[in-house]
C-alpha cells in the first residue's frame, strides 16, 4: 500500500524522497526492519494470548532428554511468522505482481492447513491432528493452483533472445537490452553450462505440437515439489530453533537467486535466466527472513513458544514457491538438504522397519529413532548442539547453491 501511496506522490507532486520507493533494495530493507520488530515486539504479546487460550503444546511420551518440561508450552507460533510476514507485505510489496499474490495465497492456503492440524490436536484432543489424507489433498490443491497459474498467467515469462535493432542513419546495428519475453517451462539444472531444461521436451515423442502438452509434466512437479518440501519441514520441525533456523537460512539463499534472476544486468553478467517481475518476490523474502529470524527470538532453545503446523508447512510451502519461482527447484536437494535428509531418514526407517518385520517377524530399525534430529538426541547431543551443528551444514549448503551460479 505504501508503495502505491509514495509513487502516486512522487508522479503527481514529485515528493523529495518518494521515488525511493521504486527501489526494491529499499523496500527489502524496510520490509526485514519492519517483520523483525513486529515478530519480537508483538511476538510476546501472540504469545501471551497463546498462553491465556491454554494452547499448550502436548508431548508425546518418546524418550528423550527434556522433553517433560516442554510440555505446556504455547504452540501455533507460526501464527507469529504469518503476521510478521505479511504486514510488512501488504505495505511495502507490488500487490498486483502475481509472484507475490501466489505467495500470499501460498502463506494463508498452508498456514490455514496448518491451523486446522494443531486446533484438532489441541482442542479436540486428538494427537494426530488433521487425518494425513486431508494434508496431502490440501497441499496437492495448493500444487494445482500455484502450477497452473505459473503455466497459464501471461505475466510468468522468461528471456529467450535479444532484439536487434538497426539504425538506417548510422548504417550498423545495437543489441538492445530489453529482452523478448515468452512463455516457458524451461528450468536451470545446476552445475551445468547451458544447464536449461524444458519440461515441455520430455514429450517431445509426441511430435509436432508437443509443447501444448507440457503442463502434463509440469503441474505434477509443482504438485510434488510443494507436498515434499511442506512435509520435509514438518519433520524438521522437532526441536527448539531448528525448523526456523534452517529455513532461513535456505530463504537467504533463495533472496539471493531471486534478485539477481529479476535483475537483467545481473542475470546478462552471469548469464542466467532472467525472469522479468521476478525481483519483486524479494521484498517478501525480506519480510519473510525477518519474520522468521525475530521468530527465533522466542523458539531458540529454550523455547518459549513452538511454530506448529502452522508455522513448518506454511515455511514448507513457501520455500517451495520461491524455488520453483525462480526456477531452481532443481537445487532444492542441495539447498534445503537437511529437509531432504530429515525426510529420507523416516522414509529409510519406516521402510525398513517393515521390510525386516516380514522377512525375519522382528521390526529392526537403521536409526536410534527418526527424524534425524532424534537420533542424535538419543544419543546423548544436547538439542542446541545438535541444532548449532544443522546450521552449519545448512550455511554450507547455501553457500554451495549460491556458488552454483558460477560453477558450472
Amino acid at each position: 500500500m505504501l508503495y502505491y501511496l509514495f509513487d502516486y506522490l512522487n508522479n503527481n507532486f514529485n515528493v523529495p524522497g518518494a521515488g525511493v520507493f521504486q527501489y526494491i533494495t529499499f523496500r527489502s530493507a524496510l520490509a526485514v526492519l519492519l517483520s523483525l520488530a513486529i515478530s519480537t515486539i508483538f511476538g510476546k504479546r501472540i504469545i501471551n494470548f497463546l498462553k491465556h487460550q491454554q494452547v499448550g503444546e502436548t508431548v508425546r511420551e518418546l524418550g528423550l532428554a527434556g522433553q517433560n518440561e516442554k510440555a505446556g508450552t504455547p504452540t501455533m507460533g507460526g501464527l507469529i511468522i504469518i503476521i510478521a510476514t505479511l504486514i510488512p507485505v501488504f505495505l511495502l510489496a507490488k500487490l498486483d505482481n502475481i509472484y507475490v499474490i501466489l505467495l500470499i495465497v501460498t502463506t494463508l492456503w498452508m498456514g490455514t492447513i496448518g491451523f486446522i492440524d494443531d486446533y484438532i490436536k489441541i482442542f479436540k484432543k486428538d494427537k494426530q491432528g488433521l487425518k494425513g489424507v486431508f494434508k496431502v489433498i490440501g497441499q496437492v490443491g495448493l500444487g494445482l493452483i500455484v502450477g497452473t497459474v505459473l503455466y497459464l498467467h501471461p505475466g510468468v515469462t522468461v528471456r529467450k533472445d535479444q532484439q536487434v535493432k538497426y539504425n538506417f542513419a548510422s548504417e550498423s546495428a545495437q543489441i538492445l537490452p530489453k529482452p523478448i519475453e515468452e512463455k516457458s517451462t524451461a528450468t536451470t539444472i545446476p552445475f551445468f553450462k547451458n544447464n536449461e531444461l524444458d519440461y515441455a521436451e520430455v514429450l517431445s515423442f509426441l511430435g509436432d505440437g508437443y509443447e501444448n502438452y507440457a503442463w502434463l509434466i509440469f503441474i505434477p512437479v509443482v504438485i510434488f515439489i510443494i507436498t515434499a518440501v511442506s512435509n520435509g519441514a514438518n519433520l524438521t520441525d522437532g526441536i527448539d530453533g531448528l525448523a526456523a533456523g534452517t529455513s532461513a537460512i535456505s530463504v537467504i539463499a533463495l533472496g539471493i537467486f531471486t534478485f539477481v534472476s529479476g535483475n537483467i544486468i545481473f542475470s546478462s553478467y552471469l548469464n542466467i535466466m532472467y525472469i522479468p517481475n521476478s525481483g519483486e518476490m524479494t521484498v517478501y523474502i525480506a519480510s519473510f527472513v525477518g519474520a522468521l529470524v525475530g521468530f527465533l527470538w522466542y523458539n531458540s532453545y529454550p523455547a518459549s513458544v513452538f511454530m506448529g503446523d502452522t508455522g513448518s508447512l506454511t515455511i514448507g510451502g513457501i520455500i517451495a514457491v520461491l524455488a520453483i519461482s525462480v526456477r531452481k527447484e532443481l537445487l532444492i536437494p542441495l539447498l534445503c538438504g537437511i529437509f531432504l535428509v530429515e525426510n529420507f531418514s523416516v522414509v529409510l526407517q519406516v521402510s525398513y522397519f517393515k521390510y525386516t518385520k516380514k522377512k525375519f517377524g522382528e521390526g529392526r530399525r537403521i536409526f536410534l529413532m527418526s527424524p534425524l534430529h532424534h537420533h542424535y538426541q538419543k544419543k546423548g547431543y544436547h538439542e542446541s548442539k545438535i541444532v548449532t551443528r544443522f546450521w552449519i551444514v545448512g550455511i554450507l549448503l547455501a553457500i554451495l547453491s549460491i556458488v552454483t551460479l558460477k560453477l558450472r
